[in-house]
């Protein structure tokens, strides 16, 4: 079985005999650096550790927690023994941090311990079975599971394959509950690779990376960076005069951004003076503006890309200079076909649904066959965006279909059939519909708009603060417009194609 499989593993150990006394991992805050031997220590010790408590493969291990060495490390060794890591995003509330870890079935919990109460909120939500540990490198429970006697003892071989499951990212609820998007080994190795090709990643490379490791760009450029035998700084969140130092310090030569990331960073440098012309490439959405900005104070390039967690990140990049506004061309290891409503392919330069297929598209969501068998219809992977090509074959991002709208504050992905549940729970309010308009912050806003029951006074505020008082603050409306009636189709529905026609502006 093992002659042709390559596993994230596999890669820890070839890293640690080329590279032993290179430096792999550093944390930006306590300056600790991981070389890749050490590394491979630590992530064997790990492994064992778990294979005492009962940890088995296919096992699914959730980890709440910021960027550190000690979750590069559980990635680790969910590898090695054929786990699969479920990252849980720390910004959202105790029941929807507690409703992924269900979902999965998790019987391994690893947790920062910055927020005590709410760990505890969690940790009371699941099961007694659930063995829980401290997401703490020096000390705490972590330590103690890597240290234990036990796990000095050479880890034992396990049957990991190319196929298997690695980690599941939760992606954001289109009906109301988020889905668990599988992602295997192999998926994740296809990406490496083609980002090391695509944007010429070496050795020689250092990252910053202040992306989440429980989103796909946190996740896919860290591995992606360690596959290549490249530094990477792992920043617990980001922050722009700490970016703007480590750039400097460290010579960064790679970065991931989001908006409004580069504008803060960019914004931070005229402020300081600080130097960031090490930075060769920056992968991700922007303004032309700010793109345009960073390529003349550093001569770097800025690479443009559509993807998403289910294709293991990217389906098509270029330079933002190749075609400005595009979202580049399809990388060698992908098919992209536009799709109309019948999955049929459209003309040149006509919009359609973009579809995927290759070896990077994901293994399914977990639990969820009815979603799985209508998003891989007919062979292929509908991403549920549509694009349209021009004659050079350059992607150009349209929208996202109407059944699975989407509104992307700040590179998070926000579903409004999520907030719109949360909204419908207030006694006040009698219908709303949630949209996405254009934030000069953010670069996306939420905006509800909502009809509120007879006699039943409620202020914006008050709405927002219940939004964020039930699920994760990013996703609570930074708008909201009362009226008088919403428009309805003839099943009574609220008419979100008209609503937002009508109430589209900012309110």
């Amino acid at each position: 079985m093992s002659l042709y499989n390559l596993t994230l593993y596999d890669i820890i150990n070839r890293n640690a005999r080329l590279y032993p006394d290179r430096p792999a991992w550093r944390e930006a805050e306590s300056e600790q650096v991981m070389t890749f031997a050490a590394y491979k220590t630590a992530v064997d010790r790990c492994a064992a550790g778990l294979l005492a408590k009962g940890f088995q493969k296919g096992d699914r291990l959730g980890v709440i927690g910021k960027n550190s060495l000690a979750y590069v490390v559980l990635y680790g060794a969910a590898a090695a023994l054929g786990g699969i890591l479920v990252g849980i995003n720390w910004r959202l509330s105790a029941d929807e941090m507690a409703y992924n870890l269900k979902d999965v079935q998790a019987c391994f919990v690893f947790a920062d311990d910055d927020d005590p109460a709410l760990m505890a909120a969690v940790k009371s939500k699941l099961e007694n079975s659930v063995q829980w540990f401290s997401l703490q490198f020096q000390d705490g429970a972590f330590a103690q599971l890597s240290h234990d006697p036990v796990s000095a003892a050479p880890l034992p071989s396990q049957r990991v394959s190319w196929d298997d499951g690695l980690v599941i990212i939760h992606t954001a609820a289109v009906s109301g509950r988020p889905r668990g998007a599988l992602l295997s080994h192999g998926n994740l190795l296809c990406a490496d690779v083609q980002l090391m090709h695509q944007v010429g990643i070496s050795a020689s490379d250092v990252l910053l990376n202040p992306l989440p490791l429980f989103h796909i760009a946190g996740l896919g450029m860290a591995f992606c960076c360690f596959h290549a035998a490249a530094l990477n700084i792992l920043m617990p969140k980001f922050d722009p005069a700490q970016a703007v130092a480590l750039i400097a310090k460290h010579k960064v030569t790679l970065l991931f951004a989001f908006a409004p990331m580069m504008q803060q960073l960019l914004g931070e440098v005229e402020k300081s003076g600080g130097d960031i012309t090490s930075l060769r490439a920056v992968l991700g959405i922007d303004r032309p503006e700010i793109i345009d900005r960073y390529q003349k104070l550093t001569g770097g390039s800025f690479y443009s890309l559509f993807g998403q967690t289910e294709t293991s990140m990217v389906v098509t990049m270029s330079k933002f200079s190749e075609r400005p506004g595009s979202a580049g061309r399809p990388i060698p290891l992908v098919e992209v076909q536009l799709m109309d409503d019948d999955d049929q392919p459209v003309a040149q330069g006509q919009a359609g649904e973009i579809a995927v297929r290759g070896p990077m598209v994901f293994k399914g969501y977990w639990g969820l066959e009815a979603e799985n068998a209508h998003t891989f219809r007919n062979g292929w992977h509908h991403t549920g965006d549509l694009g349209r090509f021009d004659a050079d074959g350059y992607l150009w991002y349209v929208a996202r279909k109407a059944e699975k709208e989407l509104i992307k504050p700040g590179g998070e992905n926000v579903y409004p059939a999520e907030v719109e549940k949360v909204i419908l729970e207030h006694p006040a309010v009698a219908a709303v519909v949630v949209f996405g308009v254009p934030d000069p912050k953010w670069g996306e806003g939420i905006k509800a708009v909502c009809k509120l029951k007879t006699g039943q006074p409620l202020t914006a505020q008050e709405l927002i603060d219940f939004v964020g008082s039930r699920i994760a603050r990013y996703k609570k409306p930074q708008y909201v417009e009362f009226v008088e009636a919403l428009p309805t189709l003839a099943n009574g529905d609220v008419d979100r194609v008209k609503a937002k026609k009508m109430f589209g502006g900012r309110g």
